[in-house]
């Protein structure tokens, strides 16, 4: 028998972003009630910054099962059934191809509409928008969590309790800090250029017919061009939009406030363009010189936790594992976190609370760990940085078997069964 109302446990999400509405979906389908507390005003409708991501077959399979049918999310997404890698030529007027996988069986989704997807099919009132996570207090019988929070409209200072605290607070989590004051995150080596173009008012222009002129297959595929040193990887989005993402090796920019993402002045973007015409063949380089807006990403990831729970607070998304984007796993990886805490939740029950929170860690933490690593590692070969056990790979000279490796079918745990 359903438990009542007042009898349901109650977790509290710190983070209103994939992550956390995506603990949301899977804690109301364990029989939980649940608050998200996001400093955001109100729900995200478009994102400045906000860009690609690809969704794997488990992870499209989660989401279907939340929204209870499959056709919102293949409305909202394209397909991605073509991973392939290739090699700029030196003439930058050609391509060659390193590898071609034509059973991939992803889909392409902009954040935003991922997210707003999964936002309007949960009940509005378990967010509390606008709400500023402070602190949080663990009881002496380990039984319930108080956070102190800010209401950012009037300032005052409100307590939210509950019996679980899930962090789904990002990769530079506070809640993570509290318990981990010594862990840091691993800058790559490198940053991202990104950005989106939208060609919707103007599907004929001399920069769209010449990019599918070049790379047929947009629209199916997922496009990674390797240059000395640096790579880009692009794919078509709903309603006609381009995602591009180039990696470019540097020393650590310093870190304006709590942020990954920088905004770049005119100058900058200007140097970019002229950059890109020297490394990537016209019609790649006409594609980034006409996307409004670009921005850069600070590229890091963190060395595998040991532990993503304690008590009644448990880690979800880049607050437990954040990663390189290379083998497009974080989404993924957030999702699937959300999901198999509420199964462990479901089976257990709130009154078992540690042997779910065990069961989740004992679950994650290996597959987490290692697609964290093995991302890393593919980021370190496509931008020509060194190996441990080898040269820096170079494409143009590489052999199938250096190849292999950087096909996204290669990522541990890539074929996980259902949940």
């Amino acid at each position: 028998m359903m438990k009542s109302e007042k009898e349901q446990p109650k977790a509290v999400v710190v983070g209103g972003s994939i992550a956390g509405v995506s603990c949301a979906h899977a804690l109301i389908s364990a029989g939980w009630q649940v608050v998200v507390l996001d400093k955001s005003a109100g729900p995200t409708t478009g994102s400045p910054t906000g860009a690609g991501l690809g969704l794997d077959p488990l992870a499209c399979n989660i989401i279907s099962s939340w929204l209870g049918d499959s056709v919102p999310l293949y409305k909202a997404t394209m397909p991605l059934t073509i991973d392939q890698n290739q090699v700029t030529g030196i003439d930058k007027k050609t391509s060659r191809t390193l590898t071609r996988d034509e059973e991939f069986n992803f889909r392409a989704a902009h954040w935003a509409d991922l997210h707003g997807l999964l936002l309007d099919s949960l009940p509005s009132e378990i967010f509390l928008w606008g709400h500023q996570f402070l602190s949080f207090c663990i009881s002496d019988d380990k039984n319930s969590v108080t956070l102190k929070v800010k209401v950012l409209k009037t300032s005052e200072i409100i307590q939210v309790v509950g019996d679980l605290l899930i962090a789904a607070d990002g990769c530079l989590s506070s809640i993570r800090k509290t318990f981990l004051p010594n862990h840091s995150l691993r800058y790559a080596g490198y940053c991202a250029w990104r950005g989106v173009l939208d060609f919707s008012e103007n599907e004929d222009s001399e920069v769209i017919r010449g990019i599918r002129r070049v790379y047929p297959d947009l629209g199916k595929c997922l496009y990674f061009d390797l240059g000395p040193q640096t790579h880009c990887v692009f794919y078509q989005l709903l309603n006609k939009k381009m995602n591009w993402i180039w990696y470019i090796n540097q020393p650590e920019p310093d870190k304006k406030g709590n942020s990954v993402t920088l905004k770049v002045s005119k100058d900058t973007i200007k140097k970019m363009h002229e950059d890109a015409e020297k490394i990537w063949v016209p019609e790649l380089a006409g594609l980034i010189k006409a996307t409004e807006e670009p921005f850069v990403n600070l590229i890091y990831d963190s060395d595998p936790l040991d532990q993503i729970f304690w008590d009644n607070v448990v880690l979800v998304g880049d607050a437990a594992h954040p990663s390189t984007p290379h083998c497009l796993r974080s989404t993924n990886m957030s999702l699937i976190d959300a999901a198999v805490l509420g199964k462990c939740l479901e089976k257990w029950g709130s009154e078992y609370l540690q042997s779910a929170l065990t069961e989740y860690q004992s679950a994650r933490l290996p597959v987490v760990a290692n697609q964290v690593l093995h991302s890393r590692h593919v980021g370190r070969i496509k931008q020509g940085l060194s190996l441990p056990d080898r040269h820096p790979f170079d494409p143009n000279t590489a052999t199938s078997e250096n190849c292999f490796e950087i096909q996204q079918k290669n990522v541990p745990f890539f074929s996980i069964p259902d949940i």
